[in-house]
């Protein structure tokens, strides 16, 4: 027999994902989710969301997107739990409870506030607090391993500092996580040569209809070297995120082109383009099956929350228990 890991991945209802996101996180967590021995917990963190998108139309969409995305990319979400943050309510009880255990210089020494501190009318108390809220969001499901990027792992380091806090005071009731950090995850290029993001709008969509999903892979910049020169493909950012989706012998075939000129960027974008449609053929077409089905993706993030709730259910009465509640 193994031992069970509970592992917890949060997802921010900000948009579609992006190829950056699909490389980067969407593509090694599904991979984790489908081990034997791992139990995965995937949220879309639509309270989060709410720090910066006020319009409920577009929150909605958003989480909706997100929801198709993933089961189009494979998550077994029969098997593992999907959920939407805002339905357990249980963990905006356990944030005010953790509240009172977190102490005011740590909040204010978060990455997440201080990186707008410079800006006090901009902070709203749900950004001061997101720590707060990230931590209920692990320890309202006794996860043993969160999956984070290295920006985030002063948040983890938080969490679990809450944890041990309470610990120390109450005796064992919540689970102190650990942190799992890939040292090699990709950092994926924009249509700008910077690392692809919405903040810089260099996003590659892979569920937006053909026509669009062209028009911004054409805007991928390069240098301006002619049809006829030969051209280094390591320092084109067409190649460069070609390169990452391709198998070898397709990687190698297009830097030899480059190589060997006669062939122009405008070439290389047009087989980007085709790599893209041919990769995630199935996944497009479930995508868009999917989002016209919201009755569909609500049903199934319904099914994840009537289980993830039983778990909040349990370590919520365990805190509560706890502190005379």
């Amino acid at each position: 027999m193994f031992n069970m890991a509970r592992v917890l991945t949060g997802i921010q209802s900000s948009g579609k994902p992006h190829l950056g996101n699909i490389l980067g996180a969407i593509e090694p967590s599904i991979k984790l989710s489908n081990k034997k021995e791992n139990e995965s917990l995937f949220f879309i963190a639509d309270l989060h969301s709410l720090i910066n998108i006020k319009d409920s139309k577009i929150r909605s969409k958003n989480t909706l997107s997100i929801a198709a995305a993933w089961i189009a990319m494979g998550f077994d979400y029969e098997n593992n739990y999907f959920y939407r943050q805002s339905k357990i309510t249980e963990v905006c009880e356990l944030t005010w409870y953790l509240n009172c255990f977190t102490p005011y210089p740590m909040l204010v020494n978060s990455h997440s506030f201080k990186d707008k501190s410079n800006n006090l009318s901009s902070v709203n108390n749900g950004l001061f607090t997101y720590p707060v809220l990230m931590a209920s969001d692990i320890l309202l499901y006794d996860a043993d391993i969160v999956p984070v990027g290295k920006d985030q792992k002063q948040h983890l380091e938080i969490t679990r500092d809450i944890a041990k806090s309470f610990n120390h005071q109450f005796g064992d009731t919540l689970i102190v996580p650990d942190c799992k950090i890939d040292e090699n995850v990709m950092t994926i290029p924009g249509t700008d040569g910077r690392k692809m993001s919405k903040t810089y709008n260099n996003t590659i969509d892979i569920f937006l209809e053909e026509k669009d999903l062209k028009k911004q892979i054409m805007s991928i910049i390069t240098d301006s070297k002619g049809l006829e020169e030969s051209k280094n493909a390591e320092e084109c950012n067409v190649y460069k995120i070609y390169n990452l989706i391709a198998n070898k012998d397709q990687s190698d075939e297009m830097k030899n082109k480059y190589l060997s000129g006669g062939y122009g960027y405008g070439h290389a974008k047009n087989e980007l383009l085709e790599l893209i449609l041919d990769k995630y053929k199935d996944q497009r077409k479930m995508y868009f099956d999917l989002i016209k089905n919201e009755d569909y993706l609500n049903n199934v993030l319904k099914l994840g929350e009537k289980k993830a709730k039983v778990i909040a259910n349990n370590v919520l009465s365990r805190v509560k228990k706890k502190l005379g509640y």
